[in-house]
């Protein structure tokens, strides 16, 4: 009958032979790992949480108004394109303020009726030489546009839709005749003089008199698959001649108190 002392001498061996000691101590593999406390990693804030508080206050304050301009050009761009309504008739002037030239929309490229013309501008001057006025040959300028275009990658604004948009603008405050329809008539007469004087610069040292200015619209040429027969001839409007003032020459012209007198 074993005793309590060799009882528990034998439950220590049987506990030992399970852990497996050495005389060395315990190997690593028989030692059990520690428990260690993960490291807790605050969460990066990004955004403007991560800001202090006067730059969150600016950058809430910068939306604010992106948000806002961006709702008053899409109002104002859809007044501009809506049919006649009751705020079109009493705040169209604010509204063609803000949307011309710049934000100016309209469906030539797209129904109903697509843009297939060829226009272009031209213009003759009436200038005072030495044996009287004298009359010079047309002068295209949508081509001369046109060359500073092609090869350009980055063709100016100018060169591509002034003269076009002149054209345009007088087109539409004007009828058949050439009699302008209200201000915006005189306005884009006043426009047109002014931009083609700008364009012919100074003519040989040579006082212009006189301007005349036409159009040339040829009809696009009909694609090769297709068996419609288009004219491509060219149809002219052709603009009683202006006489040049003072007013329409460039800023700092040479010979500009000179001129129409």
């Amino acid at each position: 009958m074993d005793s309590d002392d060799d009882r528990g001498a034998g439950a220590g061996y049987g506990l030992a032979s399970a852990v497996g000691t050495s005389e060395d101590g315990p190997t690593p593999d028989e030692v059990s790992p520690a428990v260690v406390s993960p490291t807790v990693v605050s969460p990066a804030v990004g955004g403007t949480a991560g800001l202090s508080l006067p730059y969150q206050l600016i950058a809430a304050a910068a939306l604010a108004a992106f948000a806002v301009l961006a709702c008053m050009q899409l109002a104002m761009v859809f007044l501009h394109v809506a049919p006649s309504n009751t705020l079109t008739k009493q705040h169209g002037a604010a509204v063609d303020e803000w949307v011309y030239p710049e934000f100016e929309q309209n469906w030539k490229l797209f129904a109903p009726n697509p843009l297939q013309q060829n226009v272009a501008v031209q213009v003759r001057t009436e200038i005072a030489g030495p044996e009287g006025p004298r009359t010079m040959p047309w002068r295209d300028l949508s081509a001369e546009d046109g060359r500073a275009i092609r090869g350009n990658l980055l063709p100016s604004h100018v060169q591509q839709n002034e003269l076009r948009r002149a054209w345009d603008f007088y087109v539409g405050s004007h009828d058949d005749k050439n009699r302008a329809n209200g201000l915006r008539g005189t306005l884009s007469e006043k426009y047109v003089r002014r931009l083609v004087m700008l364009r012919l610069g100074a003519h040989d040292g040579e006082t212009v008199l006189r301007i005349q200015v036409r159009s040339e619209v040829r009809a696009v040429e009909a694609p090769g698959w297709s068996d419609e027969k288009i004219s491509t001839g060219p149809s002219y409007r052709v603009l009683p001649w202006w006489k040049i003032t003072a007013d329409d020459l460039p800023e700092g012209a040479d010979g500009s108190g000179e001129a129409g007198q």
